[in-house]
C-alpha cells in the first residue's frame, strides 16, 4: 500500500509482487539484471524487517517483478515472468503487468500482486482479477472497478477493498 499510495520520493511508480511458489515462480522467470537481493541474509530479506522497505521501493523503479516466498522473504527481484498469456483475459485498459500478474498466478499457484502507476492495487489468483485496493477513499469518485460480477466492499480506515464474493 506505501508503494501504491507514495511511489518513491512523490512519484508513481508501478511493480509486481508474487507470493508463495516461490520455486515454481523462479523456474517461469528468469533474472532482468543480477538480482539485487540474492546473498543477503533471510532475516534481512524479510518483509517484517523495517529496513527493506527503503531497498524494496528502490527497486520497485526497475523492471521485472519481486518473488516472495510462503513465509514472507523476498527471494528475488527484477524478474521477467515467463509464462504464456494464452486464454488469459485481464479486464480491458489494464496492461502487461497484469497480464504477467494474471498469468503467472494461473501457471504457477502464487498470487500475484500488480501494483498500478496509477495507485490501484490489484490482485490476481489462478488466472484471475480476485481483488482491487483503492489505497485512498477519494481514489473512488474517480475510478471504476474493473471487477466483475457480485462484488464486497470494505472500508478499512482510508482503504477501499473490493473482492468479488464466494459462492457458497
Amino acid at each position: 500500500m506505501e508503494i501504491a499510495r507514495e511511489g518513491r520520493e512523490g512519484r508513481r511508480i508501478g511493480t509486481l509482487f508474487t507470493l508463495g511458489f516461490a520455486d515454481a515462480v523462479l523456474l517461469h522467470s528468469r533474472p532482468l539484471i543480477l538480482d539485487p537481493v540474492a546473498l543477503h541474509p533471510a532475516e534481512a530479506r524479510h518483509i517484517t524487517n523495517s529496513n527493506l522497505r527503503g531497498t524494496i521501493k528502490e527497486l520497485a523503479q526497475l523492471d521485472g517483478a519481486f518473488v516472495v516466498d510462503d513465509q514472507g522473504t523476498f527471494v528475488a527481484a527484477c524478474r521477467y515472468l515467463d509464462t504464456l498469456a494464452k486464454d488469459i483475459e485481464v479486464p480491458l485498459g489494464l496492461g502487461s503487468r497484469h497480464l504477467a500478474a494474471a498469468s503467472i498466478s494461473r501457471e504457477t499457484g502464487a498470487i500475484a500482486i500488480a501494483v498500478s502507476e496509477s495507485a490501484i492495487v490489484r490482485v490476481f489468483q489462478d488466472g484471475v482479477l480476485d481483488a482491487e485496493v483503492l489505497p485512498e477513499l477519494w481514489l473512488l469518485s474517480r475510478y471504476s472497478l474493473r471487477l466483475k460480477g457480485d462484488i464486497r466492499q470494505d472500508n478499512i480506515q482510508d482503504l477501499s477493498i473490493f473482492t468479488k464474493n464466494s459462492v457458497s
